[in-house]
């Protein structure tokens, strides 16, 4: 591009700005190159705010959201519903008190990208925030929260941990259709280290030898406490199963990997329920909505969990999860876990559903001990004895009925019917040696 043309790019709004400098480029020519760099740099800055400003239009119509001056996430409605009365209630809602912040954060659910956490009061919610634009990308109410997990983040060189919002009608067991206006579930992940100066808003308190994760996770149950929920994390004697696992120095073992059909994925085994992640959608099978679990696709080395839920919200319809190619050595953790919270009986789902704990992250109790009885792989496993044993013996009779001593060393079909025959009248003498 001419010189001349890109200053006129560059200042095409003002005629009078553009001659100026073209005067003075044609009075010193060596000003030419020092208003070319100008002229670049203003057209590069004009083209970062149109991308922008798309961007904005972009989420705006992707989301429904409205988008006001303060940034409030409010949700466009239907007007033939008339709730523009709700709109405004929402974006009060969200302009109410204050904020903290935490910065840079890097999101996976429902985008893959760096954001500003923005963490309202108990009236409010949490939102994510562009750190460009400031537009607010997605967020949710406290009020729409019905779980908060922060889970290790398996087979990482250095441990990081994801943080996993999982909104009322959200849980990813029944999809979301015909539901109106049902909040994203959110995820973010932090590394298991001391936060940079700055990551953190003044108002959040941080000790000096305190990790990202341990910070967010006070913060967190700080804004949750109106809700009666707390964040909830992996306790190791939940499940404790002997396969090998790459992880990071330091993290529990209450997690399996496993596939549900081509996705693969980790299960994690919580004191209220079982997370399957990290692939989207994200799911939370809370005890109340799991109706049993059993076992199925059992080989040598593997074996499938099969989960069966019935919620309320999809009329007690149920729902079976199929979990495969986890690992036999699991099984004792696992099977364990079933049993201690009575989870493989389905006449006892009615009264987990009845019993609802006031504290989502508090552990439920106990309950009974622990069956001494097998579970479901150890009686297929010993059934599957029993039959190996059976087929051995009867291998052993025919064995007796057909042994011909004469035919070691002979390949298998040689010799003939009457030499059996001889043999099994005794070809052998009484010191093992053949007779003459």
């Amino acid at each position: 591009m001419a010189l001349g043309d890109q200053i006129r790019e560059a200042f095409g709004n003002s005629t009078g700005l553009q001659d100026e400098i073209l005067a003075a480029i044609r009075g010193d020519h060596k000003l030419g190159a020092l208003f070319d760099g100008i002229a670049s740099y203003t057209i590069s800055q004009q083209n970062i705010i149109k991308e922008q400003e798309n961007i904005i239009k972009d989420l705006t119509e992707r989301s429904g959201s409205v988008v006001d001056s303060t940034g409030n996430p409010s949700k466009k409605r239907k007007l033939e519903h008339g709730d523009d009365e709700s709109i405004e209630q929402d974006r009060d809602l969200w302009r109410s008190g204050s904020y903290s912040t935490v910065k840079e954060l890097s999101f996976t659910i429902p985008q893959r990208k760096k954001l500003t956490l923005e963490l309202g009061d108990a009236t409010a919610g949490l939102r994510a925030r562009h750190p460009v634009t400031n537009a607010v990308e997605f967020g949710v109410k406290w009020s729409q929260v019905q779980h908060v997990v922060c889970l290790p983040l398996p087979e990482k060189a250095q441990p990081q941990h994801a943080f996993c919002i999982f909104p009322t009608q959200n849980l990813g067991i029944m999809a979301a259709n015909g539901i109106a206006e049902v909040p994203d579930q959110i995820s973010w992940t932090v590394p298991d280290t001391k936060a940079k100066p700055g990551t953190f808003s003044d108002d959040i308190k941080t000790v000096s030898d305190e990790s990202i994760k341990t910070v967010m996770v006070r913060v967190l149950n700080k804004q949750l406490e109106t809700q009666k929920l707390q964040v909830i994390e992996p306790q190791d004697d939940e499940v404790s199963g002997k396969a090998p696992k790459a992880q990071s120095k330091g993290q529990n073992t209450g997690h399996v990997k496993a596939h549900q059909g081509n996705k693969e994925g980790f299960l994690f085994f919580l004191p209220t329920g079982i997370v399957w992640a990290f692939k989207k959608p994200l799911i939370f099978f809370a005890f109340d909505a799991i109706d049993s679990i059993s076992y199925s696709s059992i080989v040598q080395r593997t074996f499938s969990l099969n989960i069966e839920t019935r919620v309320a919200e999809a009329g007690d319809e149920l729902k079976n999860f199929e979990f495969s190619i986890i690992d036999q050595a699991e099984f004792p953790g696992i099977d364990g876990y079933i049993k201690r919270h009575g989870l493989a009986d389905a006449s006892m789902a009615e009264q987990r559903r009845a019993k609802k704990l006031n504290i989502n992250g508090n552990r439920a109790e106990k309950g009974a001990e622990d069956d001494d009885g097998p579970g479901e792989l150890e009686k297929a496993a010993i059934e599957a004895e029993k039959a190996a044993a059976n087929d051995e013996n009867e291998d052993d009779e025919e064995d007796d009925e057909n042994f011909d001593p004469g035919s070691e060393g002979e390949s298998e079909g040689e010799g003939t019917s009457e030499e059996e025959e001889g043999s099994n009248r005794s070809d052998f003498g009484a010191n093992g040696e053949e007779e003459e």
